[in-house]
């Protein structure tokens, strides 16, 4: 039964999170604030250092590194399993990640939603056990709160809008892995299910960039 620690969004904060100990330690993204060199470096430090068998990376849409530099980023992560659109194994779990979301701002790895999003996802392969991507699927603990209704002395009210990525929810519904590991909407911090699929959002920072969540620990059977 591997015990999957799970991590995301730490944003150079990762010093302040306590990891518990278990079989495969996974961060889905957003190590760092800008993508500097130097930040995926002092985060690398921290995360090789640490005790767990096993550790899985994907970049997040922070971490300009590993889109501009991809051969310095692969350097900097040496030791690390980097999954960029790629697989392992290890613990006997095969893993995929993938980096990609719906476009976001004008930060890293952002695609159109729609087919391209979908040529992405349609490389996860069939008897994937552990899914990791940056973003989450679709109406899948990816909510954030929009105020709107403030113009001329209006009484403001709040939208809630689905940010997740619906071409990734297809891809989840259609490969079912047992576990899809994700970061990204920090408000969306916590577990859920889609199909037969456990969905973790691992933010361990909050809206505010506070590094408050706890790793998320999940025993798989």
């Amino acid at each position: 039964m591997p015990k999957v620690v799970c991590l995301s969004d730490t944003h150079n904060r990762h010093g302040a999170i306590d990891v518990p100990e278990g079989d495969v330690l996974i961060h889905a993204g957003d190590v760092s604030m800008a993508g500097r060199a130097g930040e995926v470096e002092a985060f690398m430090r921290w995360f090789a250092a640490l005790p767990h068998p096993h550790k899985v990376l994907v970049a997040g849409n922070h971490d300009w590194l590993f889109e501009r530099r991809p051969d310095l980023a692969r350097e900097v992560v040496a030791g690390v399993t980097y999954l960029q659109d790629s697989g392992t194994e290890v613990a006997g779990l095969r893993i995929w990640g993938s980096p990609w979301q719906p476009w976001f701002y004008d930060w890293a790895f952002n695609l159109p939603r729609g087919e391209a999003l979908r040529e992405k996802w349609d490389m996860i392969p069939d008897g994937t056990d552990v899914l990791v991507t940056h973003g989450p699927p679709y109406g899948i603990l990816d909510s954030v709160e929009r105020v709107v209704g403030q113009w001329f002395g209006e009484d403001a009210a709040v939208e809630v809008e689905h940010t997740g990525c619906e071409e990734l929810r297809a891809a989840v519904l259609r490969v079912g892995p047992r576990l899809n590991v994700f970061g990204h909407i920090h408000e969306g911090y916590g577990t859920d299910r889609l199909g037969k699929t456990i969905c973790v959002n691992a933010s361990n920072c909050d809206a505010d960039y506070r590094p408050v969540n706890p790793a998320i620990v999940v025993e798989l059977p």
